[in-house]
């Protein structure tokens, strides 16, 4: 008569001082040099960011920037070089968007054409600002005028309330529009370009009446 029984292996893992004991499959799997099947990776903390910190947005240096823009004054103290020399991409798009979502009513296209004039506009205003001698990057460029449409959405909501007084509304959108221009103007036209100073802030301040007459469907 034969007689017997089969145990399982009583095989251990001695890890960090602490023994583990494994079961069979685990054993035949080492044993056939399969053992890094049954490796697991440690978590990498760089995969445990937060959402806006892994598609690098700063929600505090977004707001600074737009104070910066809306309030270009330099006696307010503001630091607004930082809108031109430390630029991101994020801000400006938000910006071009609200602004393409407040043009939207009764002309839809319009927001194509809005996101369009910002990255060709820009792209001009970049080259003409390099031909001219100035030191600037394209995603300076960029920003700048993405962040500079503010004060075109500040004045949007009053010429809704003054838009059956021609002249009061023209005025206002004059206003906005050299608002706007000079923002971006006082950013991009640095020192650098001595006396060809209206070759660059000319083309910038036709570029935001383009903006303004694709809000008011001129």
């Amino acid at each position: 008569d034969l007689s017997g029984s089969i145990a399982t292996p009583d095989v251990k893992l001695n890890l960090g001082g602490e023994f583990i004991k494994e079961s069979t499959a685990t054993t035949f799997l080492r044993q056939r040099g399969y053992g890094w099947l049954l490796e697991v990776e440690d978590d990498d903390p760089e995969d445990n960011k937060p959402l806006l910190e892994e598609l690098d947005i700063d929600l505090k240096d977004i707001y600074y920037k737009i104070r910066c823009v809306l309030m270009p004054m330099p006696s307010l103290g503001f630091n607004r070089q930082v809108v031109r020399d430390n630029p991101d991409f994020w801000g400006p798009l938000a910006v071009v968007l609200f602004f393409s979502m407040i043009s939207l009513y009764g002309q839809f296209k319009v927001v194509s054409w809005i996101i369009t004039i910002w990255i060709f506009g820009s792209l001009t205003i970049f080259l003409l600002a390099r031909v001219l001698g100035g030191e600037v990057a394209y995603g300076q460029v960029l920003g700048v005028i993405g962040y500079s449409l503010l004060p075109l959405i500040v004045i949007a909501p009053v010429l809704l309330v003054v838009g059956s007084f021609e002249v009061v509304s023209t005025l206002i959108k004059l206003f906005g529009v050299f608002w706007a221009a000079y923002s971006a103007a006082s950013l991009l036209v640095g020192e650098e370009f001595k006396t060809k100073k209206p070759l660059l802030i000319y083309p910038i301040f036709l570029l935001y009446i383009y903006f303004l007459s694709l809000y008011t469907g001129v």
